[in-house]
């Protein structure tokens, strides 16, 4: 009999951004294995804070895709950043999820609990109880740690809640997956008792593959001369990846007008960003808003290397970012500003790329030059980062990996 799986999430496609692509990818392959797999997610609405308008209005919809039957329920969605409307959001889902999930959806074997929002597990609490289900919780993001050291949870009564959650949530769980190494020995370290299990992001190999895909016409829509290098940042535009530094190396090297920097992307920062570059004066650096995941190949095509930046925190040492991936699957070599485990992987085990010390602008303006003036090692970086990634984060093997945990449990 197929094991029934039901992975809660409030982030899923149509939606973009890393954990839609990474959980969309895992329940197709583990579907194709056999598995019978169910979704329980928000209407779309994630990176532009705006229900998508098939779904304005609607309570509850349920639709398939790739075989995959995918339910969602309400969210309550503000453009606000502030604390209460953003808690909202949250436990919004948190309530239509338990009431949907509970009258939609039959019983299940495990279920899969995205975190964060570290408060969806009251939800998946409830679920795993009516469904008799066991739970599996997936930790992304090190959740409250990472909202308490980045200054954006401060009040105590909140974190004193979420940190007892999380222990209740990892005590309750038969397995706590986390998306790094870094996030797997955290939770060892602060409750040995409590099973982990790395469950890496990682890439399509196939749909990523620069022998088969045209570059097509970014350089020319955006005013990119064919000769130029361009350097590409695509993701969040948002505090933790503290992107001034991109804009602080294209300052330092404004006399190499064919050196060109592109940031794809929305966010929070964004703004601010615009207004330092209008403030710098700065040609060589672009802004795009996000393009469909369908279109990310081509660019990347279309450009010569990536810079993956974050803040320097501690907190960050355990983080891969997921643009790693699709830009060493293309053969893109990396400039890295993030230590820790990504740089161990990614610069010193698999020669990707160069690594720069985060917030360390003259570093990267160097690896920036060096780069950018030798092609032949540009390249061979970038053969490096594709046999790298398709050995260790090959999304085919990652799912057979966890099928076969799953048969374990």
């Amino acid at each position: 009999m197929a094991i029934k799986l039901l992975i809660l999430t409030q982030y899923f496609p149509p939606e973009v951004g890393a954990p839609q692509n990474r959980l969309y990818e895992l329940a197709v392959r583990l579907k194709n294995k056999g598995v019978d797999v169910s979704i329980l997610t928000a209407m779309p609405n994630y990176p532009k804070m705006e229900v998508q308008k098939e779904y304005l209005g609607k309570k509850y919809v349920y639709e398939e895709s790739e075989g995959l039957k995918i339910h969602r329920s309400w969210i309550y969605v503000s453009k606000s950043k502030g604390i209460i409307k953003r808690l909202l959001n949250y436990f919004s889902f948190v309530c239509s999820s338990a009431w949907y999930g509970k009258r939609k959806i039959g019983n299940v074997d495990f279920i899969l609990c995205e975190s964060p929002p570290l408060f969806l597990g009251y939800s998946a609490l409830r679920l795993a109880k009516t469904k008799k289900a066991k739970l599996i919780f997936n930790v992304s993001d090190l959740w409250p740690e990472s909202a308490e050291k980045l200054g954006v949870v401060t009040n105590s009564t909140m974190l004193k809640m979420a940190y007892n959650l999380e222990e209740k949530l990892y005590k309750a769980s038969v397995l706590v997956s986390g998306q790094t190494q870094g996030i797997c020995q955290n939770i060892n370290q602060r409750f040995p008792q409590v099973k982990t299990y790395w469950l890496p992001n990682g890439v399509d190999m196939n749909y990523y593959n620069p022998q088969q895909i045209a570059a097509g016409d970014f350089r020319i829509k955006n005013n990119i001369a064919q000769d130029d290098f361009v350097f590409l940042y695509a993701g969040i535009i948002g505090l933790a990846q503290g992107l001034e530094i991109i804009l602080e190396a294209a300052k330092a090297v404004k006399d190499k007008p064919h050196l060109k920097f592109v940031l794809l992307g929305n966010g929070p920062e964004k703004p601010r960003l615009i207004e330092l570059q209008k403030q710098y004066g700065l040609s060589n650096v672009i802004f795009i808003d996000f393009v469909p995941k369908s279109q990310m190949p081509q660019v990347l095509k279309s450009v010569n290397a990536a810079i993956i930046p974050l803040k320097k925190l501690d907190l960050f040492k355990g983080a891969i970012p997921s643009k790693i991936f699709e830009s060493l699957a293309m053969e893109l070599p990396i400039l890295l500003g993030v230590d820790g485990e990504a740089r161990d992987l990614f610069i010193q085990k698999g020669q990707c790329g160069l690594y720069f010390e985060p917030e360390n602008v003259n570093i990267l303006v160097k690896a920036v030059i060096d780069v950018s003036s030798d092609y032949t090692k540009a390249k061979q970086l970038g053969v490096n980062g594709r046999n790298y990634v398709n050995q260790n984060f090959n999304r085919d093997t990652i799912a057979e990996k966890f099928y076969n945990e799953l048969i374990q449990l």
